[in-house]
């Protein structure tokens, strides 16, 4: 079963699970890359930047998939793509704390609870990005 597929609103520790999954696997595959394109000096500095990087983005889709989820219960408004905004602002200042940045944290909000909130919409009205058109 898949993220869309479970009830807005519901069921939040699987919402959450799947999404830390989610960003758990982007953390590796980042992490991987930039450990190929920045050669560290040691095997260890090399496991620290991986640790890092994955531990990072698994925090970000766990905080973003719980508050999203806790948002539709506490706003009673389950389908609503505001809760999509407030999980990805959450995520975003989490980001902003980890970088000791209020400018990191004020852009990421910005730009990843406007992401998740137009995925959301998207989602909802039916927008493709591939394949044929609809005629």
């Amino acid at each position: 079963m898949g993220y869309w597929d479970l009830e807005e609103g519901k069921d939040c520790i699987e919402k959450t699970w799947i999404t830390t999954k989610l960003g758990t696997a982007l953390g590796l595959v980042g992490s991987a890359y930039h450990i190929v394109a920045f050669q560290p000096d040691s095997a260890m500095q090399a496991i620290q930047r991986a640790t890092a990087g994955t531990v990072t983005m698994a925090s970000l889709g766990a905080i973003f998939g719980m508050t999203t989820c806790l948002s539709a219960q506490l706003r009673e408004a389950p389908d609503d793509p505001l809760n999509y905004f407030i999980g990805g602002c959450a995520s975003g200042v989490f980001l902003g704390a980890r970088t000791h940045s209020a400018m990191t944290g004020t852009t990421a909000c910005l730009g990843l609870g406007t992401v998740a909130m137009l995925t959301k919409v998207g989602k909802k009205e039916g927008w493709r990005f591939s394949g044929a058109p609809k005629l």
